[in-house]
């Protein structure tokens, strides 16, 4: 399957539970300056734990790359235009890792707390098994308790600690948890947004 058999799924509205309407729909390259907007629209903690730059023009770039060659789906949330939140699920290219892929979740801070997360992780999930997906890695340090239990809640089990393993945009290094899921036993039913 790809990106094409995806596209007949979206755009869509959802409501939040605020019975705010924001529109969900595939992210493509003119997208670009809203994900520069909205990373940069990030506080420094939010900004600490992002696996990549997201403020940086060319790891955008190659994110959309990404998007080009199918290494790479992302679900935008879009508010009046504006972006206040993704999910990606990000596939390695090896061949012995084809069906594993890695997902990402960022929502705004206005936007949290609202379901916008929830919606975003089912979402992505959704489209994991539309890809052919089995299993769904999750990466993050040993110090985004909230995010680990996030993950828990919806079936995430620790696969790994690695010490010492990454650096965060201060020049510290910190360990890296990574958590995985079988997508076969995914379930619909998350009680709560993720908040990574």
């Amino acid at each position: 399957m790809t990106n094409n058999d995806l596209s007949k799924a979206f755009p869509q509205e959802i409501k939040l539970n605020d019975d705010h309407k924001v529109q969900l729909r595939l992210m493509d390259s003119g997208d670009r300056d809203a994900v520069l907007a909205f990373a940069r629209s990030l506080n420094e903690e939010d900004l600490l734990f992002l696996r990549l730059d997201i403020t940086q023009e060319d790891v955008v770039d190659e994110w959309i790359a990404n998007l080009e060659s199918g290494r790479t789906t992302t679900i935008v949330a879009l508010d009046d235009g504006e972006l206040v939140g993704y999910a990606s699920v990000h596939q390695n290219p090896a061949p012995w890792t084809r069906r594993v892929g890695e997902i990402r979740v960022n929502v705004g801070s206005n936007y949290r707390g609202k379901g916008l997360g929830k919606n975003l992780t089912s979402k992505i999930f959704d489209a994991a098994r539309t890809l052919g997906l089995k299993k769904l890695m999750a990466n993050m340090t040993s110090d985004q308790h909230g995010a680990q239990a996030a993950f828990r809640r919806i079936g995430f089990m620790p696969e790994a600690l690695l010490a010492d393993y990454v650096e965060d945009r201060n020049g510290l290094s910190r360990d890296l948890v990574i958590m995985s899921y079988d997508v076969d036993g995914l379930s619909n039913q998350m009680d709560e947004p993720l908040a990574v």
